[in-house]
C-alpha cells in the first residue's frame, strides 16, 4: 500500500437504509470501499463516488459461504481499516405460515454469513493489530416477538455474539461495537412482507441518523449503542419484564393486517 492510499472500509448491506449510511460516513471519513450485498449496488456506487471514495462493489448472497468467500476474495489480501457487517432482512407473518427457505435465507443471512464474515475479517484484523468493527445487532434481539420470531431470534444471537467476540479482542488492538436500531426507515419491511403491520406503518427512526450514532461509537470504541430513548426505555423494559410478558404485550405489533384501519 503506497504512502497515499487511502484506508479501506468493507461494508455489507450496503445498497441502501443503514448500510448506505454507514458506507457513507466511512468515505467522508478518508476511506475508500468495498460494498457488499444481495441486490444491486449500482446506484449506492454512484453516489458514494460522488463523497470522493473509490468504490468497488460485489453483489452476492452473503446467506452463503460462497456469497462471503467472493467478497473476501475481491479484497486481494489488502487490510479492512472498517468493517461494518450490517447485512440482515426479516420475515413476517407466523412461523409455521412461513415457507422454509425463506425462513432458513433469513437464519443463515443474519446469523451464519455474519458470523462467517466476522471470523474470516476478524482474524485478519488481528493479525495486523488494528482495525474497527461495527456489528449492526438491533434493539430486537431483546425481545420475543410473535409474527417475526425468527428475526428477532437471530439478533438475540447477533447482539449476545458480538459482546462476547469484543471481550475476546480487548487486548487485540480490534475494537468490536454493537449497534441496536429499533424500527428504522428503511426498505425492512417491505421485504419482509409487514407493510400492513402495526410496526411497518408507525413512524420510523432515519437511517442516516441510526449509522450516525453506531459509527461514532465505533470511532470511540464503545462495547454497544441503543439508537434513540424511546429504544433504550424498551430495552431498559425487557430487561426487568417476563419474556412471556413480552411476547404477549409485542403480539399484535407484527400481526399481519394489524396496521389496517378499520372501517
Amino acid at each position: 500500500m503506497s504512502a497515499t492510499a487511502r484506508p479501506l472500509a468493507l461494508v455489507t448491506g450496503a445498497s441502501s437504509g443503514i448500510g448506505l449510511e454507514l458506507a457513507r460516513l466511512c468515505a467522508q471519513h478518508g476511506h475508500d470501499l468495498l460494498l457488499g450485498a444481495d441486490r444491486p449496488l449500482g446506484e449506492a456506487e454512484a453516489a458514494l463516488r460522488a463523497e470522493g471514495a473509490q468504490v468497488e462493489t460485489v453483489q452476492a448472497d452473503l446467506a452463503t459461504l460462497e456469497g462471503v468467500d467472493r467478497l473476501v476474495d475481491a479484497l486481494a489480501g489488502r487490510h479492512v481499516a472498517v468493517l461494518c457487517a450490517n447485512a440482515g432482512h426479516g420475515l413476517g407473518h407466523a412461523f409455521l405460515d412461513q415457507p422454509w427457505p425463506e425462513i432458513r435465507h433469513v437464519i443463515d443471512t443474519n446469523v451464519t454469513g455474519t458470523v462467517y464474515l466476522l471470523h474470516r475479517l476478524g482474524s485478519a484484523m488481528r493479525g495486523a493489530g488494528q482495525g474497527r468493527i461495527l456489528v449492526t445487532g438491533s434493539i430486537a434481539g431483546y425481545t420475543p416477538q410473535p409474527f417475526q420470531a425468527v428475526y428477532h431470534a437471530t439478533k438475540a444471537f447477533i447482539d449476545n455474539f458480538t459482546i462476547a467476540f469484543r471481550e475476546e479482542l480487548k487486548e487485540s488492538g480490534v475494537s468490536v461495537t454493537l449497534l441496536m436500531p429499533g424500527a428504522t426507515e428503511t426498505e425492512f419491511f417491505d421485504r419482509a412482507g409487514m407493510e400492513d403491520t402495526k410496526l411497518g406503518q408507525s413512524k420510523k427512526d432515519d437511517a442516516a441518523d441510526v449509522a450516525k450514532t453506531g459509527f461514532e461509537a465505533m470511532l470511540r470504541g464503545d462495547a454497544d449503542v441503543v439508537y434513540g430513548m424511546k429504544n433504550k426505555v424498551t430495552t431498559a423494559l425487557a430487561d426487568v419484564m417476563p419474556a412471556e410478558t413480552s411476547a404477549r404485550m409485542a403480539s399484535n405489533q407484527a400481526r399481519p393486517g394489524s396496521g389496517k384501519k378499520s372501517a
